[in-house]
């Protein structure tokens, strides 16, 4: 080839690469445009065949309460003929601010628990089994039934039954929370909710029924005047739960049906009628490696801090109102003088 055809062909080489060049950049630029969808496509099939764990299945807890004491919650005879299990209220336990007893109770007619008064503090009754009907001096009368929950205030006085209203066993659960001193004195108060009516829900194999407080996204509606917590839980069998708590409230478990390991993996299963009381740390972690479903009630509040004088159903700060309140009951003055000539239809019926 001569010089001058090498020049021309030269020519013609570069004159062909030169009007390509707005082509190549026009290719360029659509890439970087599109590059977002491309790369959304990607991320999706990526996701899609190597799929990533659920969030369920990591722990959002920092810090699982672990399990600092334990105790079985043996029968014991209580009221009138009543057989309790007091897992808080007892020697080994007196007091977990708020929580002044938890009983679970069985009662059979004619047993029970007739007219007896109270105050300074909040009874919770949740029923498990039967029906119980409750009577007091103000003229307030109702039954709960299982499922049914009904939260007393006590407050400056109250004087009520409790007896059965069914044929068989009743069961149920009864706890005492402890007011704040500003909160003692106050006006008597109920606040009664039907089983179907309590908050519930269910995931991941994990069902549970909202008495107080919020758990797996739903709220109670009762009020409480000392912050607190209480979580009917039903684990099936290979559920996991993750439940959290505030970090300076005071926690337990109770546990009412089956066996479940809590706190930690390594931890031992526990039986029913066991109470567990949990440390410090933001939640409770709660497996049923077991055959059959665990249930059991979470219970947590906020401490009050305050001095505690107790004598029987009478709970204040100091002596000295301990001394007020049984001259207050004895003479029927400053909240109780309804008693006075108050009997309840129960007790009437049954000649008490």
């Amino acid at each position: 080839m001569t010089c001058a055809s090498r020049h021309k062909l030269y020519l013609s080489t570069s004159t062909s690469t030169s009007s390509h060049l707005p082509i190549y950049i026009l290719c360029i630029f659509v890439l970087l445009l599109t590059f977002p969808i491309f790369h959304s496509i990607i991320t999706f099939f990526f996701h899609l065949f190597h799929k990533m764990p659920d969030q369920d299945s990591c722990s959002y807890l920092k810090e699982p309460r672990l399990v600092t004491r334990k105790f079985l919650a043996r029968p014991q005879r209580e009221g009138v003929g009543a057989v309790v299990r007091r897992s808080i209220g007892r020697f080994e336990l007196k007091y977990f601010d708020p929580f002044l007893v938890l009983d679970e109770f069985s009662i059979t007619a004619p047993a029970g628990f007739p007219d007896h008064p109270h105050r300074g503090f909040e009874t919770v009754t949740y029923m498990l089994q039967g029906a119980v009907t409750h009577e007091d001096f103000e003229g307030h009368k109702g039954t709960i039934e299982a499922g049914d929950l009904q939260w007393m205030t006590a407050g400056r006085g109250i004087v009520h039954s409790e007896m059965p209203a069914a044929q068989g066993t009743q069961k149920g659960l009864q706890l005492w929370i402890n007011l704040a001193s500003q909160n003692k004195m106050i006006e008597p108060r109920y606040q009664e909710i039907l089983s179907k009516d309590i908050a519930e829900t269910t995931k991941d194999g994990i069902q549970v029924r909202v008495i107080a407080g919020e758990a797996l996204g739903i709220k109670s509606p009762i009020y409480t005047r000392t912050p607190t917590m209480y979580l009917d839980f039903s684990l099936k069998p290979g559920s996991h739960l993750q439940q959290l708590v505030p970090k300076t409230w005071n926690a337990f478990v109770y546990i009412l049906e089956g066996e479940g390991v809590f706190g930690s993996q390594k931890s031992q299963p526990t039986t029913s009628h066991h109470i567990l009381l949990l440390g410090a740390g933001d939640g409770l972690e709660a497996w049923n490696k077991s055959s059959k479903v665990l249930r059991f009630i979470l219970v947590g509040g906020e401490p009050l801090g305050e001095p505690v004088v107790q004598f029987g159903p009478f709970v204040m700060n100091t002596q000295e109102e301990i001394d007020q309140t049984i001259d207050d009951f004895e003479n029927f003055a400053n909240g109780f003088e309804k008693a006075r000539h108050w009997r309840s239809e129960s007790v009437v019926s049954l000649d008490f």
